[in-house]
């Protein structure tokens, strides 16, 4: 049984929300060009709110696609960003639901044993014409969902 099964069979343990999730299918990879205009999106979020935080892209499949550090991020910010965006394209949605899942306790908090899953508000799906096509994590401050939404918001432009 591969990581990514184990993880999904752990999603379905997380209600409702999981089955939904369940749904939306992995597309092709998102092109170079779309990181592109995820990325300036969200740094244009980040300066705007005056964050320093890492920000992370990752195909459909798991793989980098763009990392940016904007100046005076700390170093953790880097990796954890990108584990933010692997837990939401493995778990097909926003990491902060199992971040909810863990803080509600009980079953969620099988969550923390599982290996490589990041329980943090920050990543996202990025969703083009209903199919997951990649990720976003953003990892250094308290406005990094926010920064996360403006990226994918610009996904499908």
């Amino acid at each position: 049984m591969s990581a990514r099964t184990i993880l999904l069979a752990l999603a379905l343990s997380c209600g409702a929300a999981a089955a939904q999730a369940q749904q939306q299918p992995y597309g092709p990879s998102i092109t170079l060009e779309a990181a592109k205009k995820v990325m300036a999106a969200a740094e244009a979020e980040a300066q705007k709110a005056g964050v320093q935080v890492a920000i992370s892209i990752l195909d459909s499949g798991g793989q980098p696609v763009m990392m940016h550090k904007l100046d005076n991020t700390q170093y953790a910010s880097i990796e954890v960003a990108e584990q933010k965006a692997r837990t939401a394209l493995y778990f097909k949605r926003p990491s902060k639901d199992l971040e909810e899942a863990v803080t509600r306790g009980g079953a969620g908090l099988r969550l923390v044993g599982v290996k490589n899953v990041t329980p943090i508000a920050g990543g996202l799906p990025i969703v083009v014409d209903g199919k997951i096509v990649g990720a976003i994590g953003v990892s250094g401050s308290n406005d990094d969902t926010a920064v996360a939404v403006a990226g994918v918001a610009a996904a499908g432009k």
